[in-house]
């Protein structure tokens, strides 16, 4: 080998081969998981298409669920001893850890009981609490106050006091981040993060202040999450409904849905609509498509499983 024109120093004229990936590069990671992936498909695992983190397993009514995220894998199913030999796989190809019962994975506490299972943030909310600087806050009991329109004008004609740009944007934009995150357990904030959420880029005091008391709702309980349900009926109920002109700034509504299969919520979503509804019945027809659309993609989802 020869080293390439322009690497040659002093005193060095031999080059290493690199043949396998190392940890740091910015290929590391696809060497990774395309290794991962050809592991467990040539073990008779099937990609999804839909996720490609995520791969399923079966033998007659038997299943074997594996969920990866960078080097952290979940495995889960209906049968013991599949989940068991899906173990020893993925030990035959690498070098694993097995950790047990799932309690804690990327930020979600995962408690079990007779009535299911129970995911929350709670380690997360209150670190968050105490980053903000709000533990010994008084608490509230609502995520926004009542009828408040945020809006991205600087000031009101008329007005006495200007509400003033807010000059640490990255620490707002850290903040309605975490906010984001938390929503994975907390569909209760979900209309207030997603109005936070529209002023990224040059938010206000008004828009801090209404982030802090997000915060304030959450230290009310910082373990507040979702049950899964066990016994849950094979059986998919949603709402919607739809706020029709509530953005002051472009007059466009808000959706918003919930989606439950059995009695355990699966999927919910609070989002500024793309386009201008002219009337309060389109509004609600565009909030019915939005829902109608996440039926049809969880339903497919739950075809190709089985």
């Amino acid at each position: 080998m020869e080293l390439p024109k322009g690497f040659k120093m002093k005193e060095e004229n031999m080059a290493c081969k690199l043949v396998k990936s190392l940890y740091g590069l910015k290929q590391a990671s696809r060497q990774w998981n395309a290794k991962l992936t050809n592991a467990l498909c040539s073990s008779g695992y099937i990609q999804s298409h839909l996720d490609y983190s995520l791969f399923t397993k079966r033998r007659d009514d038997r299943i074997v669920i594996v969920l990866v995220y960078v080097d952290d894998i979940l495995v889960t199913g209906n049968d013991a001893n599949l989940i068991e030999e899906t173990k020893h796989v993925l030990h035959s190809y690498f070098k694993i850890k097995d950790l047990g019962e799932l309690k804690y994975f990327l930020g979600i506490e995962f408690l079990r009981s007779n009535k299911g299972i129970v995911m929350n943030q709670r380690k997360y909310a209150l670190e968050m609490i105490s980053e903000v600087g709000l533990a010994a806050a008084k608490p509230v009991m609502t995520p926004m106050e009542c009828n408040m329109k945020l809006t991205s004008v600087e000031f009101d004609e008329g007005s006495v006091t200007t509400d003033d740009l807010f000059p640490d944007v990255n620490k707002y934009q850290r903040l309605v981040g975490k906010l984001l995150y938390l929503t994975n357990t907390r569909p209760d904030i979900s209309f207030a993060v997603q109005s936070l959420s529209q002023f990224m880029q040059k938010p206000k005091r008004s828009h801090w202040e209404a982030a802090l008391r997000v915060i304030r709702y959450i230290k009310v309980e910082p373990g507040k999450g979702l049950l899964m349900s066990a016994d849950t009926k094979p059986q998919l109920t949603g709402f919607c409904d739809a706020d029709w002109a509530a953005c002051p700034n472009t007059r466009r509504s808000v959706t918003g849905f919930v989606l439950k299969f059995g009695d355990s919520l699966i999927s919910w979503k609070s989002k500024k609509q793309n386009t201008v509804s002219r009337s309060s019945a389109e509004a609600e027809y565009r909030s019915l498509a939005t829902l109608t659309a996440e039926i049809v993609w969880i339903t497919i989802c739950f075809m190709n499983w089985k």
